[in-house]
């Protein structure tokens, strides 16, 4: 529970010795700063929150650290103000350049309706290096174009201070000057968002060749124009198996090597020893994963019990090897989470603990935290039971192995009846899910399968059996257990939450599927079964992918927070991550928090840590997302690459996107998706309606809505910023394959926005 903190002017009760108040959380400064009125400084925020003179430097670290988030804005000497609106000071990241090589930057934290405005900035004072992507800065900002509807307003924004703590990075593909050596050269920057190159003075190469990816450092320069840089490390070539992956890593900030400390500690880890564990040894718990896994951190094991089931799910013991406040746990911290690509994992933890000591390898003894579950028939869960074991799993299985064997009725080599024991409790547990009312979108996955070279050889749908979802509901039902525990010892818990749709978002949804004939129920009390039961009710139908996008759309995004509002995707009224602490470090903060509770030993959770938790969770809950973003940037980059040489061909493809500048399109089979630019569709004056995904022609009466089913030319593809460009062929899109003319010189909707401030 949060604390309340002492108002200002109020009484101020005296501290007691033997138990210093704690400092407060982000979240509990952004609301005090929230509800004060004016400016407030540091030295109204101590005495707010009871901080003695000794905490003013860590109170002071706090403060300048949630400037630098954007979460807070300066107003004046040593006195911030919420941050979330365009004053004539703020926090800008540089997102990327414009066609004349100037920087461009958005909001940090921008939190008003529609996109965030664009900030223009002005060139850096002479002998200070350019800005570049990702960086961020105090800007002096200055409007220079209104908002209008569905458009942000421009601004203009001048560097006062710099708030990085080191400087920019450009990566992109080098290309020499001619000739080589005695002229500059050009890096052409992977990031698609940076729309000019890099000049690379004479002997600031760093002995890169032609088409390699490097990695360059910006260098002074005053005035507008392309902006020099200097190559600080050579990548590799472009195109090897390596690229991808490392241009994603790079453009993401995601950590690539361990600190040495935290390499020695994990070199260090030995075997776990029986002592107070419990012996699972001979219970024959089995590992199902995918086929190219590595690491396996989660094992299961069924048996009949009266007319339910028991269960037992064991999770590697992490929380062994990476205690708190060690070298290991800031590595941990640090990154998150795991970052998975087509070509390699960069994992949370150092390869001797994710695919050693943490990885419950078959026949070998492995230290675990288990569950034991008991359901009933309907798959209700009656009764857990949390402990510290040893184990030895008794094969390491795969999704397509144990599907095939069930289906043929093959024992798989386990012991006989224990495969059918395990689906006999995933049904159980299905139909308990089926009666909780959970939200079960139906969208394509694909998996971009690589060759020997690097290169994509295959892009395959991405299966979804039923030995998947076994794993998924012993998972799903060890989270549950997991934070209910937590609440019965009164714990800390990390909670995964996932919230339900915000009134407009579901205002919006009810708006369009009555396009439709289908209504939701009225008001703002939404359950997941009521949007489950529109999705059951379209299956099948041609509607029934446009609607299931829509769905996927209006929902909030999860995230970890250590106060509960619940999953509602799930329909679960408390969930929390403890099945996956080696990819994970929200899972590895449960584990402690149930040994410290459980009182199981060393490895619990610390109070330092406690404290944290609400900062943690928002780190953990940024790491997350910065890693979906990256493992989608590779997809795309791998897909692009594997569509240059198909410029020009024809492909059947789906509107996955509708925005006021144009279309998006998933190409079918291969999964690969591009934009149509508004300027390439008939000439016509677009009109872009949100609520019904439509962008339609006011005079050619033409409308192209999302999940259409279109035939497109592949006009443009680039494998350095992983971006595809489509042409939509001629026809008539009303006729449901979604063809138009092409051509047409785009004037309308975007015609007029396109003069620059020069």
């Amino acid at each position: 529970m949060a604390r309340r903190p002492h108002k200002p002017g109020a009484p101020k009760q005296p501290a007691t010795p033997s138990a210093p108040r704690a400092l407060p959380s982000r979240e509990e400064i952004r609301q005090f700063v929230r509800d004060t009125p004016g400016r407030v400084g540091k030295r109204e925020i101590a005495r707010a929150f009871g901080l003695d003179p000794a905490q003013k430097p860590a109170l002071r670290d706090l403060l300048k650290g949630l400037e630098t988030e954007g979460a807070l804005a300066a107003a004046g000497a040593r006195r911030f103000r919420e941050a979330g609106r365009l004053p004539e000071a703020m926090v800008v990241q540089i997102t990327g350049t414009d066609p004349d090589g100037d920087a461009l930057a958005r909001p940090v934290g921008w939190q008003g309706d529609g996109p965030p405005p664009m900030i223009l900035m002005a060139p850096e004072a002479r002998g200070r290096p350019a800005l570049a992507p990702g960086e961020r800065v105090l800007a002096k900002l200055k409007q220079i174009s209104g908002s209008a509807p569905g458009r942000p307003a421009r601004y203009e924004g001048r560097t006062l201070k710099r708030l990085t703590d080191a400087p920019g990075r450009v990566i992109g593909v080098y290309r020499p000057g001619k000739p080589a050596g005695q002229t500059p050269g050009r890096i052409v920057p992977t990031d698609r968002r940076s729309k000019a190159e890099w000049i690379v003075p004479v002997g600031e190469d760093g002995g890169a060749e032609a088409d390699e990816l490097v990695l360059a450092a910006p260098l002074p320069h005053a005035g507008y124009g392309l902006k020099p840089a200097r190559i600080i490390e050579r990548l590799g070539a472009m195109g090897d198996a390596r690229s991808v992956s490392l241009i994603c890593i790079h453009t993401h900030d995601i950590p690539i090597a361990f600190p040495e400390p935290a390499v020695a500690e994990a070199e260090r880890a030995c075997a776990v020893g029986l002592g107070k564990r419990t012996d699972l040894r001979d219970t024959p718990l089995v590992t199902i994963d995918g086929e190219d896994a590595r690491d396996f951190d989660d094992a299961v094991y069924a048996e009949p019990d009266g007319t339910g089931f028991r269960l037992i799910v064991a999770i590697a013991d992490v929380a062994h090897y990476v205690r708190p406040d060690s070298p290991l746990d800031h590595a941990a911290r640090t990154r998150g989470n795991s970052c998975y690509f087509p070509d390699r994992v960069v994992p949370m933890l150092p390869e001797a603990l994710s695919n050693g000591w943490c990885s419950l390898r078959p026949d070998e003894e492995r230290g675990c935290l288990f569950v034991e579950l008991r359901v009933d028939a309907n798959g209700k869960k009656t009764a857990h039971r949390f402990g510290r074991g040893l184990m030895k799993s008794a094969a390491r299985l795969t999704y397509e192995q144990v599907q095939a064997a069930h289906d043929a009725g093959e024992a798989l080599g386990l012991a006989p009846g224990q495969l059918a024991t395990l689906y006999a409790a995933f049904r159980a547990l299905l139909s308990a899910r089926i009666a909780r009312g959970t939200l079960d979108l139906d969208l394509p996955e694909r998996k971009v399968l690589l060759g020997t070279d690097g290169r994509v050889a295959a892009v395959a749908p991405r299966p979804r059996l039923d030995s998947h979802r076994l794993i998924e509901e012993f998972m799903v039902l060890a989270n549950v257990a997991a934070a209910e525990e937590l609440e019965r010892l009164v714990q800390p818990c990390m909670y995964r939450v996932h919230a339900p749709p915000s009134d407009e978002k579901l205002e919006a949804l009810r708006a369009f599927l009555r396009s439709f004939d289908v209504n939701l129920p009225a008001g703002n009390q939404i359950h997941p079964r009521d949007l489950d039961r529109v999705l059951r009710a379209v299956a099948g139908t041609e509607h029934a992918l446009l609607i299931n996008e829509v769905m996927l759309r209006s929902q909030s995004q999860a995230a970890y927070t250590p106060e509960n509002i619940g999953h509602f995707g799930l329909a679960l009224p408390a969930y929390a991550h403890f099945t996956s602490p080696i990819r994970r470090y929200a899972d590895l903060l449960v584990h402690r928090a149930l040994i410290r509770g459980l009182r199981l030993g060393d490895g619990g959770l610390v109070e330092d840590e406690a404290i944290r938790f609400a900062d943690t969770a928002e780190h953990i809950t940024a790491t997350e997302r910065r890693a979906a973003l990256a493992e989608r940037d590779a997809i795309d980059r791998y897909l692009a690459a594997f569509m240059a040489d198909k410029v020009g061909a024809l492909f059947s493809a789906r509107i996955s996107g509708v925005t006021r500048f144009g279309l998006f399109v998933t190409v079918a089979g291969s999964g690969a998706s591009g934009i149509i630019p508004t300027s390439s569709l008939p000439d016509d004056f677009w009109m872009h309606d949100e609520t019904t995904k439509t962008l339609s022609g006011r005079h050619t009466r033409l409308t192209f809505r999302l999940a259409q089913e279109v035939d497109v030319r592949l006009s443009e593809a680039s494998p350095v910023t992983g971006g595809l460009v489509f042409h939509i062929l001629q026809g008539d899109p009303g006729a449901g394959n979604g063809k138009t003319g092409g051509g047409g010189s785009g004037r309308g909707i975007t015609s007029g926005q396109r003069s620059r401030r020069r």
